[in-house]
C-alpha cells in the first residue's frame, strides 16, 4: 500500500490542486455563486490547523490527463507546494482511445516531478462510474484497470491514496450532482475527508466511508423515466461536444492560480 504521511512529523503550509473538473469543484457551487469543491474543502482542513496555509487550485474543467501534465505541472512546480493533490483520468477513460497504461504514465510523471521537488503528493481511485449511470457500466473495466495503474504509480513514489473506489457509499446518488458526472457537495465533502485520510490529518479517520441512512427505490417506470431525462439534458449535449470536438474547458483557465490564504466557506 502506498504511504501514509506521519501526522506527526509534516506539516503543510503551500498546497496546490492539480486536475480536471472534480478538483475545480463542479458541482459544488456554480460558476455565478462560485465553486467550492472537495479541493477548497481540504484546503480549509488544513487552514484550521494552522491559519498560514496558502493555497492554489490549477484545475480545469475537460482536461485530460496529458492535458492537466502539460498545462499544469510546470506552474505547480513553480509555486513550490509542499502538498501537491493531482486527480485527472476520468475525461480519457470516457474517449474511445482509452489507454489505461498511458493515462497513468501521465500521472506518474507528475507524481515524479512533484514528490522529487519535495512535495507530498495525493492522489484518488475512481468509483466504478457504471453504478452512478447505468448507460456507462461497459466501461467499468476501464475504471477498474486504471485503478490498479494509479495504485502502482503511486506506490512507486510514496504517494498517498485515497481510495474512493472502495466504499459503497461512494457510488450513492446523493453523493452526486444531477448531471451524474461530478460530486454534489456532499460528494466533494466525502472525497476531502478521504484524502485527508489518506494523508493523515490529524483529526481525520475513515467516517467518510460509512453508508447514508437509507431511502426509498424508485420503482421500474420511474428509474426509465429519470434516465431518459438525464439523457436528454446531459447526456446529449456531451455527446454534442465530443462530436464538434469541443470540450466544456474550452477558454477557460484556472480559478486560482496563485498561492492565496484560505478564508472559510460560510
Amino acid at each position: 500500500m502506498p504511504n501514509t504521511p506521519d501526522p506527526q512529523t509534516r506539516t503543510y503550509l503551500r498546497y496546490v490542486a492539480l486536475g480536471d473538473s472534480q478538483t475545480e469543484g463542479v458541482g459544488d457551487g456554480d460558476d455565478v455563486i462560485g465553486l467550492r469543491g472537495w479541493a477548497d474543502r481540504l484546503a480549509e482542513q488544513l487552514a484550521a490547523a494552522d491559519p498560514a496555509v496558502q493555497y492554489a487550485n490549477l484545475a480545469v474543467r475537460g482536461r485530460l490527463a496529458g492535458q492537466v501534465r502539460a498545462e499544469q505541472l510546470g506552474p505547480a512546480l513553480a509555486l513550490r507546494p509542499d502538498l501537491a493533490t493531482v486527480v485527472a483520468g476520468v475525461n480519457d477513460l470516457l474517449r474511445p482511445g482509452f489507454d489505461a497504461a498511458r493515462v497513468a504514465g501521465e500521472l506518474e510523471e507528475m507524481f515524479a516531478a512533484l514528490t522529487g521537488a519535495g512535495a507530498q503528493v495525493a492522489t484518488v481511485t475512481f468509483p466504478d462510474i457504471g453504478r452512478i449511470v447505468s448507460l456507462a457500466k461497459p466501461l467499468r473495466p476501464r475504471v477498474l484497470e486504471l485503478n490498479d495503474h494509479i495504485r502502482a504509480a503511486a506506490a512507486r513514489h510514496g504517494v498517498a491514496v485515497a481510495e474512493t473506489a472502495l466504499p459503497e457509499a461512494t457510488t450513492d446518488p446523493r453523493m452526486w450532482s444531477t448531471d451524474r458526472l461530478h460530486a454534489s457537495p456532499l460528494g466533494h465533502q466525502r472525497i476531502a475527508e478521504a484524502v485527508a485520510e489518506a494523508l493523515g490529518l490529524p483529526g481525520s479517520d475513515d467516517s467518510w466511508t460509512r453508508g447514508l441512512p437509507a431511502q426509498p427505490v424508485p420503482g421500474a417506470l420511474r428509474a426509465a423515466a429519470a434516465e431518459l431525462r438525464w439523457a436528454g439534458a446531459f447526456l446529449g449535449p456531451w455527446l454534442a461536444r465530443r462530436i464538434r470536438g469541443r470540450s466544456s474547458g474550452d477558454g477557460r483557465s484556472a480559478r486560482r492560480p496563485a498561492l492565496l490564504p484560505v478564508v472559510a466557506a460560510g
